[in-house]
């Protein structure tokens, strides 16, 4: 155990550093953490070949980064999804899957891959690069699906960003209540940071609302993981002849616990802030883990495919999820 955990120590004080690096820029100057993590990371390539601190990097770049998703489920309780009401519900549900049936789609019409287009698709439709994270760590480990694992973090992120600002001023231009601009913002944006700063700009009916609504697209994350990992599960570049992977992973087994204890009251609103704070740590660490894996000149390789498969999600479900606000009120009048 000792000499393991020597092992790892370099690797992954690497990682905290850079994770320390970024949370310091985003706090004091503003801009996404994790994209900041990430290009730090970047520019920390040369170490992913040291043998020193391979080992920790990759650690953290695989299991510090489920035990990270598994944390998610601390925040998500059925009494919130049970207030959102039985038609949000279903057009989040709606929302989810055909965007990540887009993404599947789009890789065949561009020439991708199918995984690419479960990545890129799960990212937009779910929880942006957590989703990303999370699906790609039961994807085939190939050097190319890492590679456009880190740019769709990127372009997510970026895309992110980008929302928060310009959805809410559109939102208010066709005349959406609080509630209903809570739902789009929640249904459509792809990080939840970016999600609660959102809805705040409305005011703080649309923030809450928007905050529910995004925490039950999370939720979401551990059945489309789950179906995903079920689907590669027999890949050869997903085990090894010496390791069977197991049907359920364990992260979505702990997500799934954690969010049954928080809605038995188990887990207390303290202890779940710690949970999503803590979760949020171990994400920034894995997204500097990864940069420091790939380098520029890979990411260039992918070439503009994956940003179109972004965009075009994008534009999807934000489009998906006003029409079907519009649907409701109509059916409310």
């Amino acid at each position: 155990m000792r000499k393991k955990l020597a092992a790892h120590a370099p690797g992954v004080l690497v990682c905290l550093v850079i994770a320390l690096a970024a949370t310091f820029i985003s706090e004091h100057y503003g801009g996404p953490q994790l994209l900041y993590a990430l290009l730090i990371g970047l520019a920390f390539h040369f170490l992913s070949r040291d043998p020193q601190a391979a080992p920790g990097i990759n650690f953290c770049g695989r299991t510090v980064l489920r035990v990270g998703v598994a944390l998610l489920g601390a925040r998500i309780t059925f009494a919130q999804v049970a207030a959102l009401g039985v038609q949000t519900a279903v057009l989040m549900v709606l929302a989810v899957l055909l965007t990540i049936l887009l993404g599947v789609l789009l890789a065949r019409w561009l020439g991708s891959t199918r995984e690419q287009g479960l990545l890129t698709g799960s990212a937009v439709a779910i929880c942006g690069a957590s989703a990303a994270l999370a699906v790609s760590s039961v994807l085939p480990q190939t050097r190319e699906n890492e590679r456009f694992t880190l740019l769709a973090v990127v372009g997510v992120t970026v895309l992110s960003t980008t929302a928060m600002v310009v959805y809410p001023f559109a939102l208010n231009l066709i005349g959406l209540v609080p509630v209903q601009a809570g739902i789009v913002l929640g249904g459509s944006i792809h990080d939840v940071a970016q999600v609660v700063a959102a809805g705040m700009m409305l005011g703080p009916q649309a923030g809450d609302v928007a905050t529910l609504v995004k925490l039950f697209r999370v939720m979401l994350l551990m059945p489309v993981v789950l179906v995903i990992a079920v689907l590669y599960r027999h890949h050869p570049a997903v085990k090894t002849p010496d390791t069977e992977v197991p049907l359920v992973p364990g992260f979505l087994l702990a997500f799934v616990v954690l969010v049954m204890l928080a809605s038995v009251g188990t887990i207390t609103p303290a202890v779940a802030q710690v949970a999503g704070d803590a979760s949020r740590w171990m994400l920034v660490t894995a997204i500097a883990a990864a940069g420091v894996k790939t380098s520029f000149e890979d990411l260039l390789k992918l070439g503009w495919k994956p940003v179109a498969m972004l965009l075009g999600e994008t534009v999807f479900i934000v489009l998906f999820v006003v029409l079907g606000v519009l649907l409701l009120r109509l059916g409310a009048a």
